[in-house]
């Protein structure tokens, strides 16, 4: 019986383990792999060929438009992660300092945006921000403008405000967990020796928590640089990122192969920003 017991719980163990390594392999690995795999075809007068080649990427790398694209766009999202950074920062540190329930019934306030639909955000700003939007109004109704601004509308700056707010959430996270971690008694320790709050914070707080801040970082990066659906309903003809040329290769150019290889590119850049967050979280 013990045998049959050991044969049982060891079958389990083997299908658990298929389970976590099979998942991700069917839905990540290959994934990733048959875009590979596509971004060696091509397409001429509409017709697909297999043929392998990789005209795709010597049409990225020589091409005018592309990389100067592909730059602006990393950017952009490396300005999105450092504001919601900055941002974000404060108010992790304000959750931290809390006490009680209180510390955690306002983290899921924070963290409540994240379970609304995305594209609802995105209309509600383009509310507050637009020609006829809330903030324009106001602007106009007190006097202080003649006319509706346009600032914030239809550019890159709409994209980089739209972003950030929708991401904030993104980095208050890990940066509140990295906060937490921190062992309550080195801070002690730092204010009996005569440390001042700020001196405190400066030379214990902050490095203990720059894990926390790469990790937000890197997120929020990664988040920022993969969206289209923002830079295509804030950012009108003035506000073109990649994950727009890449969409567009799906959707209206009917390029699948390219689109591909522009995926591809984009996941490389990815896993780069990820792989030096990484290793500055190590070396932190």
């Amino acid at each position: 019986m013990l045998f049959v017991g050991d044969r049982q719980a060891k079958g389990w163990r083997l299908f658990i383990t298929a389970l976590a390594y099979g998942l991700p392999f069917i839905f990540i690995v290959v994934p990733l792999l048959s875009f590979l795999t596509y971004s060696f075809f091509w397409v001429e007068g509409g017709v697909l060929h297999h043929e392998p080649t990789i005209r795709n990427y010597v049409r990225f790398f020589t091409d005018n438009i592309f990389m100067p694209v592909l730059w602006q766009t990393c950017l952009l999202c490396f300005a999105v992660a450092l504001l919601a950074v900055v941002i974000g920062y404060p108010v992790a540190f304000r959750l931290v300092t809390l006490s009680g329930r209180r510390k955690y019934v306002l983290l899921m306030l924070v963290l409540v945006p994240l379970l609304m639909s995305y594209i609802i955000k995105i209309y509600a700003i383009r509310s507050i921000l637009g020609g006829n939007g809330f903030l324009n109004r106001f602007l106009v109704s007190t006097g202080l403008i003649d006319q509706p601004l346009t600032f914030f509308v239809f550019n890159l700056k709409a994209v980089l405000l739209t972003l950030t707010v929708l991401l904030i959430p993104f980095a208050i996270l890990p940066i509140f967990l990295s906060l937490e971690r921190i062992p309550r008694n080195l801070i002690e320790a730092s204010v009996d020796l005569g440390a001042s709050n700020w001196q405190t914070f400066w030379r214990v707080i902050l490095p203990l928590s720059l894990p926390g801040v790469m990790a937000a970082a890197s997120f929020v990066f990664v988040l920022a640089i993969g969206d289209f659906l923002t830079p295509q309903m804030v950012g009108g003809p003035n506000g073109f990122t990649f994950g727009r040329i890449i969409y567009s290769q799906f959707g209206a150019a009917f390029n699948w192969p390219f689109g591909a290889a522009l995926t591809v590119i984009l996941a490389i850049v990815m896993t780069t920003v990820i792989a030096f967050g990484r290793r500055f979280e190590r070396q932190s």
